[in-house]
Formats: C-alpha cells, structure tokens, sequence
C-alpha cells in the first residue's frame, strides 16, 4: 500500500507537537502530503460541511477568527513545520459535536491512506472516566489508523 495522504487531527494540547513532529518525518519519508485537522466542539450548531484553513483566513465564512478559536494558529504552526520540511499540508477545520465521526468522515471525504493520532495514554481508569477518541476512530474507521504513545 503507498500512503498519499495522511489525515492528522491536532487539537492544540501538548500532544499536538508530538503529533506534528512525527507526522511531519513520516510523511516527508513516505513522499506524502498531511491533511492538518482540527475539530470544534465548542459550539451546539447543526454540522456544517468543513472548511479549508485558507478559506478561515482569508474569507469571511462562517469561521471567524472568534468561532475557530486555538485553530488557525494550530493549524498555522503545523503548515509551517510541514512546509519546512517539504511536505505539502492542507489544513481542515470542522465544527461537530463528535469528534470520532468528524475524523472518520473527514479522512474518508479527503481520500486519506492513513489516519495518525496521538493517544493520552491515561491508562485504563483514565480512559473509563473520559472515553478515547482514539479508540472510537479506530472501531469505526476502516482506514489504517497510526496511533502514537
């Protein structure tokens, strides 16, 4: 299998660098372009089809800079470290309330080979009090998920 395209949620927490650093290296070895995505939950509105990060910058969309909050600098800072490396990088922005089927969708809708998440690693007891976003993608995806610890 040749991995093209690779999705990578990024959610602007610590683990967002991990999963920058390590995508960046894979996908540049691989000859592969990254789809950054970030997921807001913060709003109770209906799904909206998601946008391009270039759409939220430079257009006025239903994303401005106040409804996509932490995600335009996260998606700002992942372009930079994937273009420093030559990799080409494209930047999604979805606002839904499950994180879970916004990536699964979103990796299907981007024709993704492959999608790469980053785990909390809470253990068992963290994971029974706040679920795994991880998990769930990966009992619902039918791509090849790369999970990193």
């Amino acid at each position: 299998m040749h991995i093209k395209r690779m999705l990578v949620p990024v959610d602007g927490s610590e683990r967002t660098e991990r999963a920058i650093e390590a995508s960046v290296g894979l996908a540049r070895q691989l000859g592969a372009a990254i789809i950054g995505f970030v997921v807001d939950t913060r709003s109770s509105a209906p799904a909206e089809p998601p946008a391009r990060a270039g759409e939220l910058a430079g257009s006025e969309s239903e994303f401005d800079d106040d409804a996509a909050g932490p995600a335009l600098p996260v998606l700002a800072r992942f372009e930079a470290a994937a273009r420093a490396a030559g990799v080409p990088f494209e930047g999604v922005l979805d606002r839904v309330a499950r994180v879970d089927q916004a990536i699964i969708a979103a990796a299907e809708s981007q024709r993704c080979d492959l999608v790469v998440m980053v785990t909390r690693g809470r253990g068992a007891f963290g994971e029974f009090l706040f679920g795994s976003q991880t998990k769930a993608v990966l009992a619902g995806c039918r791509l090849p998920l790369l999970v990193l610890h």
